[in-house]
């Protein structure tokens, strides 16, 4: 997942959280769903393997193996590869509804500087977003699900998928004939591990989650020139500066103000030396949005943006700035209101109101959300963040996802995270079908 640290409009909800620990009103930690021993101690030896061991996207194989000998060791069928390295599988238990539940396996392109004795062992490569957790609690689900038949009906069509971090993985899943080749689920389902909200507590959003992101590059040009005499060229630099302030405009002015919307450029490369004019500029920048038409505006608006700003520079036809949309786009998730909102009456009943966290959208992305969105008409779907955030000294900030120094509570999250997710596909599936 991109960079995905939640953002400060979580602060009064997590000053609450704190302010009731403290006042003894509940332990985040304490009061929180446990497993037996031996189970606890089993899920941690997984999750430290996996740390130990990251992979990078669409190199997860030895991460795909791995999984696969613990679903073995369940007794679940599976098919793979489903597209790169990815893994799915249907736990079958009599009729009744069907659960998509989704993991992600990759790593990050991160050194790890936690200086924990279970760093990773691989130069330049750490799961410093979580898909450690989530495999471990994933597995905890499937086992506690495999174990307990008798307290559910239903299946649970469970994926693990690879390459999240760079928005392919459940495309691929998709292209490789998941719809095709296994039952429509009734609900989607996944848990992402929180850097901010605090073990025992779960973080939940109706409606827009996550924002639609697409990575766009912008080809500048003009004619170069000697840096004395400007006038003999049209100065790509200076259009690409131009073009960077005017995209801007774009959110301020043309997007209401109570709608998120985040246009950023991240990199502008051009020239070779301070009195040589280039003849083209590149830059690089991500657009994120909700909604798709909302997303269809902003690609059309930046590309009228750089074509007016060279207009009035000067540039002929020929030389216009060529606007191309990469291919790592992951559109919006969107937690079915109606579906959050029954989790979230599930989630108080088990946990309390104090420990479930009501999170605001947030401006990163993910790839879950094409799941649901696969299937005509789409299936209710749900994303929830897993409390994760590890103890920080008083006046310091704690580390975010995709930092160095990221180290969740995994011992804290992982007993929440199983007893949460598999209670939730008992209580989905002791219904009929809807």
């Amino acid at each position: 997942m991109r960079p995905c640290q939640l953002r400060p409009l979580l602060v009064f909800a997590l000053g609450l959280v704190g302010a009731l620990t403290a006042s003894g009103a509940f332990s985040a930690v304490a009061a929180a769903p446990s497993l037996p021993a031996d189970e606890q101690a089993y899920l941690e030896g997984l999750y430290l393997h996996l740390h130990r061991h990251p992979e990078l996207s669409l190199k997860e194989q030895q991460t795909a193996a791995y999984l696969m000998q613990q679903l073995d060791a369940i007794g679940l069928s599976y098919r793979y590869p489903m597209g790169g390295h990815n893994i799915a599988g249907l736990l079958d238990n009599g009729a009744g509804p069907v659960v998509l539940l989704r993991t992600d396996m990759d790593a990050l392109p991160v050194t790890e500087a936690t200086a924990k004795p279970y760093a990773s062992k691989v130069p330049g490569v750490m799961h410093a977003c979580g898909h450690d957790l989530h495999m471990t609690v994933w597995l905890g689900v499937l086992r506690d699900l495999a174990k307990h038949r008798q307290d559910w009906h239903g299946k649970v069509l469970f994926v693990a998928e690879g390459a999240e971090e760079i928005g392919r993985g459940s495309q691929a899943m998709l292209d490789a004939g998941l719809v095709e080749q296994f039952p429509r689920p009734d609900f989607v389902l996944a848990f992402h591990d929180s850097a901010e909200l605090p073990p025992g507590t779960i973080g939940i959003t109706s409606g827009w989650a996550m924002a639609n992101v697409d990575s766009l590059s912008i080809r500048v040009r003009g004619r170069g020139g000697h840096g004395a005499q400007p006038q003999k060229t049209i100065d790509p630099v200076v259009l690409a500066a131009k073009i960077i302030l005017n995209l801007q405009t774009i959110v301020s002015r043309e997007i209401p103000p109570t709608e998120p919307a985040v246009i950023t450029v991240g990199s502008i490369h051009g020239g070779t030396a301070g009195n040589i004019i280039p003849d083209e500029v590149e830059l690089k920048l991500t657009v994120r949005s909700f909604g798709d038409e909302r997303r269809r505006f902003l690609l059309e608006a930046i590309r009228r943006t750089c074509k007016g700003t060279a207009i009035a520079s000067g540039v002929p036809d020929d030389l216009m700035p060529q606007v191309k949309v990469r291919d790592r786009f992951t559109p919006a998730v969107y937690n079915d209101p109606a579906l959050a909102a029954r989790i979230r009456g599930l989630l108080v009943a088990k946990l309390g109101a104090g420990r479930v966290i009501d999170v605001k959208p947030q401006t990163v992305g993910e790839d879950f959300s094409r799941y649901g969105r696969a299937f005509d008409p789409p299936v209710p779907s749900c994303l929830l963040w897993l409390g994760a955030a590890p103890p920080a000294p008083a006046g310091t900030k704690r580390p975010g996802l995709h930092s160095a120094h990221f180290a969740p509570d995994y011992a804290h999250a992982i007993p929440v995270g199983v007893s949460v997710m598999a209670g939730l596909i008992r209580s989905l599936t002791a219904q009929p079908k809807p």
